[in-house]
Parts: C-alpha cells; structure tokens; sequence
C-alpha cells in the first residue's frame, strides 16, 4: 500500500444493530478498515453478510451504532442527516446496478442534477456535465433520453453523474449487474481508466471476476472482515 497516499475512510470497530420485532440483528460486528486516496476495492460476500450495510454506513447513507467513522478526517458517525446529506453530494459519487436515472431528462440533465443540488451556476455545471459525459464517451449522446441508450450507455451516465462533483471516492453498487458479459467488461475497463486517472474506487460485487478488476478484494461474512487481501493481476484480462 502507497503511505504517501492520505487515508480518506478510517473506521475503527463499526457496529450495526437493527431491531427486527423482539430481536437484534447484528449487521456489523467490529468492522476497521482503512482506505487511502487512488485505491481500488472491491467488497464481497454472500447475502446477509452485512456488506450493503457497510456499504451504506461508507456512503454517509447510515450511520452505524457504535464505533468511530472518520471521513477525511470529520468524524460523521453521529452526523444528522442534513450533514450526511450534504457530505454525500459533495464527496461520493454513487452508481448504482438499476442506474437511477431520471426517464424524461436527457443524459446530460441526469449528469447535472448533483451540480443542481450544490447550487453551481447554470453555465458552469453545463459544462461541467459536458465534459463529465465526454469523458465517459458519451459526447455525442448527451440529448438522449435514458430509453434511447443501451444499458451499457446508461451506466455511463450514471459514472459521469458520479464523477461531475469530483467527489473523493466512487461508490459502486453492482455496477455490471444488470448488463450483459461484454458490456459488463467495457463498464469495468472505464472503472480501470478513472483508476489509473486518480479516482479512488469502492466496488461492490458477488463476481468474483469483476472483483479481481479492482487491487483490493474485502470480504465480509456475518458481519465481519473475513479476509483483506491484494490481487494478482496475472490472472485478470485472460
């Protein structure tokens, strides 16, 4: 791991309890992690095993029930939701498997509506979602509607949606996961560019070959880090 990178995610003994009727249901057990600035992970583990809640606790979308969550250096564990809220549209760009993408806008209001919402003037965030399209290829599909693009150029929107607000780290939730093999591979080499361009990446799978696009595999079971281990490239791109 590169120590000249600053640490951006610094969780040390997250839990997570949900009441379901009379019973707990411990999501997270003592979770500690650390991510640095340009990495690349990927989150597995099988269903239930609480990697959608640590998920949601990294993208500011919850909050956990004990333990220290430091983001840049804030401590947002006990945040309300006003401030989640406005950490998660300035430092996260999330991308989600279904897109989330509004039907009746085109692309390019889609990538804006993060600009939208952080009150960049009108020309600025036009350009801005310009060039966030072009930069994921999308240059010439910027007044299309979502119904007008294949799934492979949905999640291009969403990426370019994602990156617009230069946010400190991507969120991506089963990005391939309603996308055929070959284009589930081109949405992956995109990932690796704006790797190699600096973007530091959270990737959540149950593929074990998308895993292995990423430098980092987590793995989680019951709620816990069952193993935190670096990949071996030679194995990807075969």
């Amino acid at each position: 791991m590169d120590d000249k990178n600053p640490v951006i995610i610094e969780m040390k003994n997250i839990t997570k309890t949900y009441i379901v009727g009379l019973e707990e249901v411990h999501a997270l057990r003592g979770i500690s992690l650390t991510v640095r600035k340009n990495e690349y992970i990927a989150v597995m583990g099988p269903s239930g095993s609480g990697k959608s809640t640590l998920m949601n606790i990294i993208g500011c979308l919850d909050t956990p029930t004990t333990g220290i969550y430091l983001f840049n250096g804030i401590n947002v564990s006990d945040m309300d939701d006003n401030q989640l809220a406005r950490i998660r549209n300035k430092e996260i760009g999330f991308v989600f498997q279904t897109f989330n993408l509004i039907p009746r806008s085109n692309a390019l209001h889609n990538v804006e509506l993060p600009l939208i919402y952080a009150n960049v003037p009108k020309i600025e965030r036009r350009e801005r979602a310009k060039q966030a399209l072009i930069n994921v290829g999308l240059g010439d599909r910027m007044n299309h509607k979502p119904n007008e693009l294949s799934g492979g150029q949905r999640q291009r929107v969403a990426i370019a949606r994602a990156l617009v607000n230069h946010p400190s780290i991507i969120l991506a939730d089963e990005p391939t996961g309603n996308l055929d093999s070959k284009t589930g591979e081109e949405i992956m080499q995109l990932f690796e560019e704006l790797h190699k361009k600096g973007n530091t990446i959270i990737l959540v799978t149950h593929e074990e070959y998308i895993a292995e696009h990423a430098k980092r595999i987590i793995r989680i079971r019951d709620g816990m880090i069952e193993a935190d281990e670096l990949v071996n490239h030679r194995k990807v791109y075969s």
